[in-house]
């Protein structure tokens, strides 16, 4: 069976896009995971990989944000790439995405093929005004998680990650770096007030309350208000809690770069059985599709 593999090519205020691959009859096909590179920088790192544009079956946003979606993509994506958004950023879309781009619409009710062999399922969080989606990918042999832009930690956040066998998290700000720094009230106000990121302790925080013991990959590092030592000592053992420090130590912890690409990670098995539900297409779901004029 194919193995699914991460590589974050970038993620930060900058821009956010992550490539998972799986080797197909057809050869590598890949899924964009945010597209808030430029294609041509996309393609410079997908070219050192070993791989190129048309390899990309489809991508999934997580939101629309700038640094999670350039509209140029519109016209670079292969004609055969699904572009996958949740239906709750509809009305975004319409706005920012490129006229006679088909557009598959998600919601949370029920799972999709985000390409063929990858069934993805989502939880809309909290971020600023349409929230953001929280993404799980499963094969028949992998699960990831994939949450970043959360405003805070939730029980439904803790429930659709819960059992992944990688997870991959922002970490986004140290909260005394945060109100230290020189940024305005306002903008220090919207990243810490519950709709804006995850702190370094909120996150650690998610990755104990699923008991998760795979790697943990962190994404979205604040260059001003984090440094990767500080997120990481988030995640380090806690010697208070025996069960807690023995997950810690089991796992490796993975920071994302602002502007380099991971190695591959292999995606590894769920930590517990979850049970598949069938794979149905937005068509079907109440999603369908959605062709801007």
């Amino acid at each position: 069976m194919p193995q699914l593999r991460l590589c974050v090519l970038a993620s930060s205020s900058s821009g956010n896009c992550s490539v998972l691959a799986m080797d197909t009859p057809r050869g590598v096909r890949t899924l964009l995971v945010d597209a808030g590179l430029s294609p041509r920088r996309t393609e410079g790192l997908l070219a050192g990989l070993g791989l190129d544009l048309s390899t990309i079956d489809g991508v999934v946003l997580t939101h629309l944000d700038q640094d999670h979606w350039q509209p140029t993509w519109g016209s670079r994506l292969p004609k055969s790439a699904r572009l996958w958004i949740h239906r709750r950023h509809r009305r975004r879309a319409e706005r920012d995405c490129p006229a006679g781009r088909c557009i598959e619409l998600f919601g949370d009710d029920s799972p999709f093929e985000a390409m063929p062999g990858l069934l993805a399922s989502s939880c809309l969080l909290s971020h600023d005004e349409s929230g953001v989606a929280c993404l799980r990918f499963m094969t028949s042999r992998s699960a990831l998680g994939y949450a970043t832009d959360v405003g805070s930690p939730s029980r439904a956040m803790i429930e659709h990650l819960r059992g992944v066998g990688t997870l991959a998290i922002e970490s986004n700000y140290c909260p005394q770096l945060q109100v230290a720094s020189a940024r305005p009230a306002f903008l220090i106000s919207r990243i810490m007030g519950g709709g804006g990121h995850l702190s370094n302790h909120q996150s650690a925080q998610v990755v104990r309350e699923i008991g998760h013991t795979g790697d943990v990959v962190l994404l979205h590092l604040s260059k001003q208000c984090n440094t990767p030592d500080l997120a990481r000592q988030a995640h380090e053992p806690n010697p208070h809690h025996a069960q807690l420090a023995q997950h810690a130590r089991s796992r490796r912890v993975i920071i994302a770069k602002p502007d380099a690409p991971t190695d591959w990670i292999p995606i590894q098995p769920p930590s517990c059985h979850v049970q598949s539900r069938p794979v149905q297409h937005a068509a079907t779901t109440g999603g369908g599709q959605l062709r801007l004029f």
